[in-house]
């Protein structure tokens, strides 16, 4: 029998795909990462993405010469950050990590189908609701990709996540 979403799991050093689905509200083809392979709660988490010519993006980007997009690069440190700092709540289910910034993002080499991306994230500072993270992506222990992200913990429901003072006005009746 599985256990519920809102089970603790911070406890487990590693994590497999469904611990992964318990997690993230992400689904193919958005998750981005296949396994956690180290956690130390609230400091440091390691992720790995096996990357395949089935990957959507490769259709386009690019024929004949198929790179995954930095950007999902990135993303994917960002899931593997919002892994870390999810476990330690246990309502996630009803909360949303939300990606606010990218910042000194490098691009060092390709990543191309065949790779394994081991994703190495440590958090710079964490305050709750939000947070700082230095992601790494390697390739052969070779460095692919590093950025500092940040990211934000909001409630599900937008109600009361968003401030009264950014939240739309209601449309008047014509």
């Amino acid at each position: 029998m599985s256990e519920p979403a809102n089970v603790a799991v911070a406890e487990k050093t590693s994590l497999d795909l469904q611990d992964i689905l318990k997690i993230l509200p992400h689904r193919f083809p958005f998750l981005l990462i296949d396994r956690i392979t180290e956690i130390v709660r609230t400091k440091r988490i390691v992720a790995l993405k096996n990357v395949t010519i089935n990957e959507p993006f490769f259709a386009g980007h690019f024929p004949n010469f198929p790179i995954m997009p930095g950007v999902l690069v990135v993303e994917a440190m960002a899931q593997a950050g919002g892994v870390l700092l999810l476990t330690e709540f246990p309502d996630r289910d009803q909360k949303l990590l939300l990606f606010t910034g990218i910042e000194k993002a490098k691009f060092r080499r390709p990543v191309v189908p065949g790779d394994q991306l081991r994703i190495d994230v440590d958090v710079l500072v964490w305050r709750g609701t939000a947070g700082r993270m230095q992601g790494k992506a390697y390739v052969n222990d070779k460095l692919a990709c590093e950025a500092i992200i940040t990211c934000r913990l909001l409630d599900r429901d937008r109600q009361k996540a968003e401030p009264a003072a950014t939240r739309e006005p209601a449309a008047e009746p014509a």
